[in-house]
């Protein structure tokens, strides 16, 4: 019963759907699949990685969690969970993470506690400003990053290392667009107590269009990414698909719908979609 609340605090399924970035930085770089060992060490690294940030969050943001009535069945603030079991939780991910960097090679290592920091000050923002959702983001724009670095030891964005970093960017932004989409749940309390997601600050149809604004922004890097990698008529069939998710995820959350079904359909399932359909592209570009 334990091991089934621990991974329903750290939502299993999201790190799941994230992990296609990781892969996607690992075959380009390999221009295949790498060995037995980097696909497991990216695997464990990647999990310890999304575990820890998402116990941090609900760690520093417990409090507010509790006043929220629709977070307010969390684990922290329905008492489910202690906050001693979630920072040994946090604990053992931070050590499962750094062991794998280290395991993985020494750049890897050298840049781990980049997205640890990173993560530890997104929570806070939130209450600050709305670029907490591109900060979000680049807790996973990492991911295709590290997954380069963990095959070719080595990270130069002015060389080679440019292509992972636009990908990078281009989740950033991924990642940014549909936050938005989903902080719009708790438009009415974030204004009530004054927490800075785009559409409390920007009113809902900015929001949306801030949105998709980042989405394109988003397919229009990945594009310049798989050009510059090359074989890039392999990548168009995958590209027009993402695309049409893309667009999908604004069709369905519009300025008068953004009921909480239609959230969770284009933040989930949209969106677990196109981390799956990049993948498969990736390998498209790399065989």
């Amino acid at each position: 019963m334990k091991i089934k609340t621990y991974l329903e605090f750290i939502k299993i399924e999201h790190t799941l759907f994230a992990l296609p970035f990781a892969y996607a930085g690992a075959f380009l770089a390999a221009k295949g699949i790498p060995n037995l060992r980097i696909i497991i060490l990216i695997a464990t690294a990647f999990t310890g990685m999304r575990t820890a940030a998402m116990t941090l969050n609900r760690i520093i943001d417990k409090d507010i969690d509790a006043l929220n009535p629709r977070t307010a069945n969390r684990h922290l603030p329905s008492g489910k969970m202690s906050l001693k079991e979630a920072y040994s939780l946090l604990t053992l991910s931070l050590i499962v993470y750094f062991v794998s960097a280290y395991l993985i090679n020494e750049v890897a290592f050298i840049l781990s506690p980049i997205p640890v920091i990173i993560a530890w000050v997104y929570p806070y923002l939130k209450r600050y400003t709305c670029l907490s959702h591109f900060i979000l983001g680049l807790t996973l724009a990492f991911a295709p990053i590290g997954g380069w670095v963990s095959v070719t030891d080595s990270f130069n964005p002015f060389n080679s290392e440019l292509i992972p970093c636009i990908i990078g960017l281009a989740v950033a932004f991924w990642v940014a667009g549909f936050d938005i989409i989903y902080a719009l749940q708790d438009l009415e309390f974030d204004k009530k107590y004054k927490l800075h997601s785009a559409g409390a600050i920007f009113g809902v149809e900015k929001a949306l269009a801030i949105s998709c604004l980042f989405h394109l922004i988003f397919f229009v890097l990945l594009c310049i990414a798989f050009y510059l990698y090359g074989n890039f008529e392999k990548a168009i069939v995958g590209l027009v698909v993402i695309a049409v998710l893309l667009i999908y995820q604004h069709v369905i959350v519009t300025p008068s719908k953004y009921d909480e079904k239609r959230i969770q359909i284009a933040f989930f399932k949209a969106n677990a979609a196109v981390s799956t359909v990049l993948l498969l592209t990736t390998l498209m570009l790399v065989f």
